[in-house]
C-alpha cells in the first residue's frame, strides 16, 4: 500500500474548495482517505491555505508522497525545503 498526501475536490460546481488528505494511492480522488491534514481554497486572493504542521510532518516521515500541487503548496508554505 503506497500512501500519498493529495487533493479532495469539495464544493459546488466553478467553486472548488479542496481537502488535502492522506490517503491510500489506489482510492479515487474524492473517496475514502486516511486523514485530513489541512484545506486549500484557490478561490481566495491570496488562495487560503491551512495545514496541521504536525501531521503533515508525521506523514511524510512515514513514507507519504505529496502529489505535485501539494508538493508546490508545502513548499510555499515552508514545509518541504527546496532542492538547491
Amino acid at each position: 500500500m503506497s500512501v500519498k498526501i493529495r487533493l479532495a475536490r469539495h464544493g459546488a460546481k466553478k467553486r472548488p474548495y479542496y481537502r488535502i488528505v492522506v490517503t491510500d494511492s489506489e482510492s479515487p480522488r474524492d473517496g475514502r482517505y486516511l486523514e485530513a491534514i489541512g484545506s486549500y481554497n484557490p478561490l481566495q486572493d491570496p488562495a487560503e491555505v491551512t495545514l496541521e504542521t504536525e501531521r503533515v510532518k508525521y506523514w511524510i516521515e512515514q513514507g507519504a508522497l505529496p502529489s505535485d500541487t501539494v508538493k508546490s503548496i508545502l513548499k510555499k508554505e515552508g514545509l518541504i525545503a527546496n532542492p538547491a
